[in-house]
C-alpha cells in the first residue's frame, strides 16, 4: 500500500536540482552535473566564439549595454515564464499582453496625462487581471493552459488593436523612457583603471556588493544542504565556481561603469532575479510549483492547494507581462499596434534553453536569465557580423532544439543507470 506524502515531506525537500547524497563534501574530486552547468558552459562558449568572431566586438563596453538594454523585456518574461512552466504549463499569450498594457500605459499616460506612476500601477494591476482571466479558466475551468493562452493570443490582440485605434501612440513622459533606456547617475564620480581608462565609482561599488551576495548565499546554500544531509561540491570545485562568477560579475560591471554606468532596467532585472529565486528556493509557495508540476497526484495528496497554485502563477506572469510592455513601450517610446510579436516564442525558449524540463518540475530563475542571454548574445554577435536574418532563426531554433533534445537525453540516462 502507498503512503502518500505529508507537507513535512517538501519542508525539508532539497533545492530543485541540488545532488541527494551523503552528509559534508562529496567524495569525487570532481562533481559536475552537466544538466544543471551544461547551459553555463553552453553560454560562456557562445560568448567566446562570438567575441573571436567579432574581434573583440561583442565584448565592448557599449555593446554589453546594448545586450542588457534590448533584451530587457525577454529577460522579465522568462522569469514569468519559468514558473509556469516549472509548474507543467504554458503561456502563449504574453507577446499579446506585452502590447495591449503597452497600449493602455500610452493611452492613461499620453492621451489622459495620468501621472507616469499611477499609470504604471493600473498598467500592472491590468495585467494581473488578464492573467486572472486566464488562470482561472485553466485552473478552476479544467481548460489546457495551452488552449487557453493560444486563444489569449488572439483576444489580446485584438484588444490592443481597439485600444490603440490601429496606430501608435507616443512619446512617454522621461521617467519611464529613463526606467527603459537610462542609466543610474555617477553619485561618486570616476575612478581610473590604468589602461581601461576611467569607470564610475558608484557602479564598481555596487558590482563589489552583488559579488559578496553571491558568496554569502551560495555558502549559506551549500551549509544548509550539508546540514540535511545533502552532498556538497569539495570545497576545491566550490571555491572555484565562487571565483568565476564573482569575476564574471565584476568583469561586466566594470565594463559598463566605463560606459555609461549602470542601466536601471539591470537594476530592475537584478531585484527580479533576486526576489524570484528566494521565492523558488526559500518559500513555502514557491517549493508547491515544484511540487505541481514535479508529481500533481502527490502534490494534491499532500495538501497543495494546486488549483490555488497555478491561478497565481498566471496572475504572476500577467503582472510581468505587464512591466515588459511598459519596458519595451518606453524604449521604443510609443505604443505600437506590433509590439510584442513572437515574444513569447522567445520566453519560452529562453526557459527551455536555460534548464526547464518540458514535462515541468525542474528549473531555476537564473537558469531561464541565462537562457535569454544566449538568445540575445545570439542575435547581437550574428547582427555584428552581418548574418542575414534566416540565419539567425535557423541558429535559434537549432539551440533551442538542442537544449530540449540534451533534457530528453539526461532524463533517460539517468533513468537507465538506475
Amino acid at each position: 500500500m502507498s503512503v502518500a506524502p505529508t507537507n513535512a515531506d517538501f519542508a525539508v525537500a532539497e533545492t530543485p536540482g541540488a545532488p541527494a547524497g551523503p552528509t559534508g563534501d562529496s567524495p569525487r574530486r570532481f562533481n559536475l552535473n552537466l544538466r544543471e552547468s551544461g547551459i553555463y558552459i553552453a553560454f560562456a562558449l557562445i560568448v567566446v566564439l562570438f567575441t573571436v568572431l567579432t574581434g573583440g566586438d561583442l565584448l565592448a563596453p557599449q555593446n554589453i549595454s546594448n545586450i542588457i538594454v534590448q533584451n530587457s523585456y525577454i529577460l522579465i518574461l522568462a522569469i514569468g515564464m519559468i514558473l509556469i512552466i516549472i509548474a507543467g504549463h504554458i503561456d502563449l499569450s504574453v507577446g499579446s499582453v506585452v502590447a495591449v498594457c503597452g497600449a493602455i500605459s500610452a493611452v492613461l499616460m499620453v492621451n489622459y496625462d495620468v501621472p507616469w506612476p499611477l499609470a504604471l500601477l493600473i498598467t500592472l494591476i491590468a495585467g494581473g487581471i488578464i492573467g486572472a482571466w486566464q488562470g482561472y479558466w485553466i485552473a478552476y475551468f479544467g481548460i489546457p493552459a495551452f488552449i487557453v493562452t493560444l486563444a489569449g493570443m488572439l483576444l489580446f490582440r485584438a484588444m490592443t488593436l481597439w485600444v490603440l485605434g490601429n496606430r501608435g501612440i507616443g512619446p512617454f513622459p522621461d521617467p519611464v523612457r529613463t526606467m527603459s533606456t537610462g542609466f543610474t547617475e555617477s553619485y561618486l564620480g570616476n575612478v581610473g583603471l590604468g589602461a581601461l581608462g576611467g569607470a564610475d565609482l558608484f557602479s564598481l561599488l555596487i558590482g563589489v556588493v552583488a559579488v559578496g551576495g553571491i558568496v554569502f548565499t551560495q555558502w549559506r546554500t551549500r551549509s544548509g544542504r550539508a546540514q540535511y544531509g545533502q552532498a556538497v561540491d569539495p570545497m576545491p570545485l566550490f571555491v572555484g565556481k565562487i571565483l568565476v562568477s564573482s569575476l564574471l560579475v565584476i568583469a561586466v560591471v566594470t565594463q559598463l561603469a566605463r560606459f555609461k554606468n549602470l542601466p536601471w532596467v539591470l537594476v530592475l532585472l537584478a531585484f527580479l532575479v533576486l526576489s524570484y529565486s528566494l521565492l523558488t528556493n526559500r518559500v513555502v509557495f514557491g517549493r508547491q510549483i515544484y511540487a505541481v508540476g514535479g508529481n500533481l497526484q502527490a502534490a494534491t495528496l499532500s495538501g497543495v492547494k494546486v488549483k490555488s497554485v497555478i491561478f497565481w502563477i498566471f496572475v504572476n506572469m500577467g503582472v510581468l507581462a505587464a512591466l515588459s510592455g511598459v519596458i519595451f513601450a518606453g524604449r521604443l517610446n510609443q505604443a505600437n499596434p506590433t509590439a510584442g510579436n513572437q515574444f513569447e516564442l522567445d520566453a519560452i525558449a529562453a526557459a527551455f534553453i536555460g534548464g526547464a524540463a518540458v514535462q515541468g518540475g525542474v528549473g531555476k530563475v537564473v537558469g531561464a536569465i541565462t537562457g535569454g542571454l544566449i538568445m540575445g548574445v545570439i542575435n547581437n554577435g550574428m547582427s555584428l557580423i552581418g548574418a542575414q536574418s534566416e540565419t539567425v532563426m535557423f541558429v535559434k531554433g537549432a539551440v533551442l532544439l538542442a537544449a530540449v533534445a540534451f533534457d530528453v537525453w539526461s532524463k533517460r540516462r539517468a533513468g537507465a543507470s538506475r
